[in-house]
């Protein structure tokens, strides 16, 4: 028998399905929206279902937006003939928060890990290949995270577009091994870019 009335439990086994919320966390969270007002919790819940229903992948760079193409490939300003590619949509706001890069995304919305089954075929490359072939594009600058995945990733990315005569490059000094680019500060991933190297 559960020490949880019913709905609390299945309010705290949602919650634990997050990544980072652990037992405790999620025990935490559910009480907390126990203690708020009905109107927080409909306006919670409407924000999850609004971003389901609202949110879609930019049919070019698959970054997670509520308009097609996304702000970032529209924008007239930021140049095509750079394409800086990344695991996750969250770790283009590391990127933009250095202030120093002006051209485009493509998010793979995940790495290489033969483990857990991720091939190339698992990885989003179809609409970045495409996008290569209007040959616009001079540079791919590689910025996944400096991880056994990330570099794994980042070798296999190199090694494939490399034959097509575009530049491959990859971030350098600053994103310390190890470590996820969401949690790069704007020094760390502005110094990274500023160094990347070719592969």
């Amino acid at each position: 028998m559960s020490d949880y009335a019913e709905p609390i439990e299945r309010l705290i086994d949602e919650f634990r399905r997050l990544p980072g919320i652990g037992a405790k966390s999620a025990q935490r969270l559910a009480y907390s929206v126990l203690r708020r007002s009905r109107e927080d919790a409909e306006r919670l819940s409407r924000a999850i279902i609004e971003v389901k229903e609202k949110i879609l992948y930019c049919s070019r760079c698959n970054n997670f937006s509520d308009r097609d193409p996304c702000h970032y490939c529209s924008n007239a300003a930021r140049s095509s003939d750079t394409i800086c590619v990344v695991e996750e949509p969250h770790d283009i706001l590391s990127i933009e928060k250095t202030r120093e890069y002006h051209g485009q995304y493509h998010v793979l919305h995940g790495v290489l890990s033969p483990i857990n089954g991720v091939g190339p075929e698992e990885l989003m490359l179809k609409n970045l290949l495409e996008r290569l072939r209007e040959g616009a594009v001079k540079e791919i600058i590689l910025a996944t995270n400096p991880n056994v995945e990330g570099e794994a990733t980042a070798i296999y990315l190199a090694r494939l577009l490399k034959p097509i005569g575009v530049k491959v490059s990859r971030i350098a000094l600053g994103v310390p091994v190890g470590s996820d680019l969401e949690f790069a500060d704007e020094v760390t991933m502005s110094k990274a870019l500023e160094h990347r190297h070719e592969l």
